[in-house]
């Protein structure tokens, strides 16, 4: 058997008295027969008055029974301090190790101690041996101590060996501890049966044992306690327990920022934030098995939660699990996750995930780190939960772009089943999708009134402006007051010697950099243009830009601003000058717009002066359609571009489209205006066929299905599958034997569209050709039929039930999307003319 021995703190620990300049370090040795293991010695922490307190947070393995070199089934913990004049023993803790017999008779089980404080005894004393502090203590208070244990028996087939890096970090323990002048009983001084210290049992076992010993304040020396099996709360009392310590921690760990993937999951409910953790992380969660049984997830195991040695330790268990088939040619998978605690305070709970899925495609290559925070609501009743993702990639694939698409796509499916569960559990609070969109721009709007002074501050508050200041003051005072000499007159002033004339010359090299400082400064400011600062008005789609910041700019981009482009209307940032980690916290509004934007294009420019060039340095795209409101609120835009890639330059922006009209008015007129250019009545879809379409391509609530038709998509083998069109996009789908073809493009991107006669290969039908712009359409790549040498993309539909009614629709709608994008073009070009003439 194995017992494992974690020693976390001792706390009330006699505060000795030490003479000035001296160190008192404090460690724990644990015994188990003639095994014996020593903490770090460490410096205790005051905790007030006469006591101290130290924490070790280490694990020790013993081997215990009758196939381990036990000298005695007895743990003995004796926490001692060390000081310049000696050592002394504080006091010491006895407890009884279970029968071998006992779990020996269950292979597999295992008998556990929550992390229990025991009360310290004081040591019986040696004749002529003098403490620390040379006084007699024998009636002192010793303190106590914080332990926690677990014994398994030894057919654990469970049971998992240290990696090489796990020895290597047990041995660096031990060297550490012998650095510290103290002396260790190594394992290795032991028979070869003591090498089992460097195991650890990654127990998966159902059956859990209750508390083995636990002493009271009148305990004697030799105390002990019986053991007991746990009964099947046990694992909840012990998370209780947990959740208390941590709560009494004296430090706790700020509230980590989300994860760089973005925000999957916001929330708040009408219920506290403690009720909320035991929902979700309780032992055996009922919420759990509802949502495993939602999404047809088979073998579930999940481990107790347990105490992992770090500084502080931290609560972690790990769940094991084969998510169901989607279909009976997909095969399942079998996923490992680790959840660890980082923060419980009582009102806030941080927990982290880590996924692993090796079977997937290049499922070594990566794992999804999950973050959730559940955080009460100040103010307001109720708990704020927010989930944020990140793909940790373990080693470099060209497949990169293609894996976090995938994660995204399938965490945003099974977060919907979660929080489908989660509505039945508890109350949703009404329209509480994260902050609103004024809490979230409040701040940045009192930051902008003083960004002007502060960026003239950082940009003057240097030795050039400084020293030329200076320089030229202290000249203006030299003029006033000397007087005239040699040939000078009133109003003539000559250099009196060659020193003179060569700090005039400084002097009107340092004006003339000043003067080129300023110039380039006012410049800056009025780049800006009369766009900046405009206010959204108007009924329709009102489209809100916070631009926060950007990190990792490519040297050389001193002065940065970026442009935004929607439905060919511009907005651009004031220019950050002479900073690569640029701060704008910036607010720019679109005017309303009649039909819903589908892209926010954007650029980011290196300003190099009034008459220079303006030069690219990344570009990014935001489709709205492959983004929720939620991602969107607090998004971090990869740049693209040579140099912004090199850099993995970022932009921090914060996204609000909302539509003022409602989306019911905004659908009927639509539907209205598209029937004018069709030339045909166009039937509003049920609600139930909308959403279905919605679920199918991962679209917003917002878009809604126009028309759906049969048809196939010529490929080298014709595919039977669903045309889908609607206000932004077109899209296919088909289902050929559970192998799914699922792509979209939207309306702006087809450059062309061209009806093609009959033939052959259309199976004697005529057909639809789509042509894209060079380079736009790139995620629907898979469905195209070919790509020609600018690089076009063209897709081809044929075999439609009535090819007429079909082509007469989606070329009406093209049309009028082509001819709206071209007036606004125009109209924009227009205003932007005449303000340059005024």
């Amino acid at each position: 058997m194995r017992l494992y021995v974690y020693v976390l703190e001792a706390r009330g620990l006699p505060a000795p008295r030490q003479r000035r300049g001296g160190v008192v370090l404090f460690y724990a040795k644990v015994t188990v027969g003639k095994q014996r293991f020593r903490t770090r010695a460490v410096e205790a922490s005051d905790l007030g008055g006469a006591a101290v307190a130290a924490a070790w947070n280490e694990e020790f393995v013993f081997a215990v029974g009758s196939d381990g070199a036990a000298g005695g089934e007895e743990l003995e913990v004796a926490v001692a301090r060390r000081g310049a004049r000696g050592r002394e023993v504080v006091g010491t803790v006895r407890l009884p190790v279970p029968a071998a017999t006992a779990a020996a008779g269950a292979p597999g089980e295992r008998r556990s101690v929550p992390p229990t404080w025991f009360t310290l005894q004081l040591q019986r004393r040696r004749k002529g041996v003098v403490g620390v502090d040379g006084g007699d203590e024998a009636a002192a208070d010793c303190g106590k101590i914080l332990l926690s244990f677990s014994l398994y028996g030894e057919n654990n087939v469970n049971s998992v060996v240290h990696t090489d890096a796990e020895v290597e970090r047990s041995l660096d323990m031990e060297h550490s501890s012998c650095n510290n002048g103290g002396v260790v009983d190594s394992p290795r001084s032991h028979d070869t049966d003591n090498s089992e210290h460097f195991t650890q049992e990654d127990c998966n076992s159902i059956t859990e044992v209750d508390d083995l010993a636990e002493t009271s304040t009148t305990a004697t020396a030799n105390g002990a306690s019986d053991t007991e099996r746990m009964v099947p709360d046990a694992a909840a009392s012990f998370f209780e327990e947990a959740m208390e310590i941590m709560k009494s921690r004296r430090s706790t760990p700020e509230l980590p920022q989300d994860l760089d993937g973005g925000i999957i999951f916001e929330h708040a409910y009408l219920v506290g934030s403690k009720e909320l953790n035991h929902l979700l992380f309780r032992p055996d969660s009922q919420f759990f098995k509802d949502v495993r049984e939602l999404q047809g997830t088979m073998d579930y195991e999940e481990q107790p939660w347990t105490w992992k040695s770090a500084d502080p330790p931290s609560l972690t268990r790990t769940c094991r699990y084969t998510t169901g088939a989607s279909n009976k040619f997909m095969k399942a998978v079998k996923t490992s996750e680790e959840q660890t605690y980082l923060r419980a305070d009582g009102k806030s709970f941080v927990v982290t995930a880590r996924v692993r899925t090796p079977e997937v495609p290049f499922g070594n290559c990566f794992a999804v780190v999950l973050l959730y925070k559940i955080v009460h609501r100040t103010g307001e009743e109720g708990a704020h939960l927010t989930v944020s993702y990140n793909v940790d990639f373990l080693q470099s694939t060209m497949m990169r772009s293609v894996i976090e698409g995938s994660v995204r796509d399938g965490l945003r499916e099974n977060f919907q089943g979660f929080a489908q569960v989660l509505s039945r559990h508890v109350v949703e609070v009404a329209g509480s999708v994260g902050m609103s969109k004024e809490q979230l721009l409040a701040p940045l709007q009192v930051e902008h009134r003083q960004s002007d002074i502060r960026l003239a501050y950082r940009y003057f508050c240097n030795f050039t402006a400084v020293s030329t200041v200076l320089f030229a003051l202290y000249v203006l005072v030299h003029i006033f007051l000397s007087g005239p000499a040699g040939l000078e007159f009133s109003g003539l002033d000559l250099p009196d010697s060659f020193g003179e004339l060569i700090t005039a010359g400084v002097l009107v090299l340092q004006l003339q950099r000043l003067l080129n400082m300023v110039t380039h400064f006012v410049e800056a400011r009025l780049q800006r243009g009369s766009d900046h600062g405009v206010k959204a008005n108007g009924d329709g789609w009102l489209l809100t830009v916070a631009l926060l910041e950007a990190t990792s700019l490519p040297p050389g981009s001193v002065d940065p601003y970026v442009v935004l482009s929607c439905n060919g209307i511009t907005r651009t940032s004031s220019v950050q000058l002479q900073t690569l980690e640029p701060q704008w916290n910036e607010i720019m509004e679109f005017g309303a717009m009649e039909e819903a934007p589908a892209v926010l294009d954007v650029e980011v420019f290196n300003f190099v002066g009034p008459f220079g060039v303006a030069i690219s340095i990344g570009h990014a795209e935001i489709n709205f359609l492959k983004h929720t409101s939620v991602e969107l609120a607090d998004i971090w835009v990869p740049l693209q571009g040579k140099l912004a890639q090199t850099c993995k330059s970022r932009l921090h922006l914060r996204v609000f489209l909302e539509n003022t009209k409602g989306p019911e008015t905004t659908m009927r007129e639509y539907m209205s205006k598209m029937e004018k250019e069709v030339g045909k009545k166009l039937h509003v879809r049920s609600p139930h066929r909308n959403s279905t379409f919605q679920k199918l391509f991962n679209l917003p609530q917002e878009e809604f299905l126009i028309a759906d038709y049969a048809c196939s998509l010529r490929r080298k083998l014709p595919l039977q599958g669903r045309l889908f069109v609607s206000a932004r996009i077109v899209g296919f789908y088909a289902n050929l034997f559970g192998h799914k073809t699922k792509f979209f493009f939207l309306w702006e991107d087809v450059e062309e569209i061209q009806v093609l006669q009959p033939s052959f290969t259309t199976v004697g039908t005529p057909s639809l050709l789509f042509i894209l712009k060079s380079g736009r359409g790139l995620d629907a790549k898979s469905g195209a039929k070919s790509q020609d040498k600018e690089g076009r993309l063209k897709f081809q539909f044929h075999s439609f039930a009535s090819f007429s009614k079909a082509s007469r629709t989606i070329i009406g709608l093209w049309k009028s999307k082509s001819s709206a994008v071209e007036q606004r073009e125009e109209h924009h070009e227009e205003d932007a003319s005449s303000l340059d003439l005024d």
